[in-house]
């Protein structure tokens, strides 16, 4: 895949988050579109689990155990299809489980250049807010950090990604 037409996982999760529709998926799995949309006024800290294949069966294990209403948006469903291989179609691009006690966003592993392997299966998901507080935030997480996404904008708003110092893998994401 050239660099021009490749686009990391992280930023297809970033579409799905924050551009794409998302997907809910209800106790018999039927899929509807729904527009996801950004707190400006605050950022919020999310678990962000990767999966090797099988995030909708984990989803759908947590929610039966936490509650909650989860959305899921499939490769196939969402605006970076064209992107993606055929094998990649029926992976999850981005489910989120809410409650009123907790959050927790996922997807299947689809960065076709990196391998999955104990340790960058989860990663802090920093989502919303203004635009300069996001940035701000990026900047001082990236002393020491590898900066593996730069923050800038995206058709869909501002996406950047690193793993800090310590390893702590972080996404951010705001809107428009």
């Amino acid at each position: 895949m050239s660099r021009t037409n490749s686009v990391t996982r992280r930023r297809f999760v970033a579409t799905a988050a924050s551009a794409a529709a998302l997907v809910a998926a209800p106790s018999q799995s039927e899929v509807s579109s729904t527009m996801r949309t950004y707190d400006t006024q605050r950022t919020t800290l999310t678990p962000y689990l990767l999966f090797d294949g099988n995030c909708l069966q984990a989803m759908e294990f947590y929610r039966s155990c936490l509650g909650g209403e989860l959305k899921v948006l499939k490769v196939k469903d969402s605006p970076v299809k064209d992107h993606m291989p055929a094998a990649h179609q029926e992976k999850v691009l981005n489910a989120n489980l809410r409650s009123d006690l907790l959050e927790i966003s996922a997807s299947d592993w689809l960065h076709p250049d990196r391998k999955m392997a104990r340790g960058n299966m989860t990663c802090l998901y920093v989502s919303g807010g203004t635009l300069e507080a996001l940035t701000a935030l990026f900047h001082k997480l990236s002393d020491g950090a590898e900066i593996t996404d730069p923050l800038q904008q995206q058709f869909y708003g501002a996406y950047g990604a690193l793993n800090d110092r310590f390893g702590v893998r972080w996404m951010f994401v705001t809107g428009k």
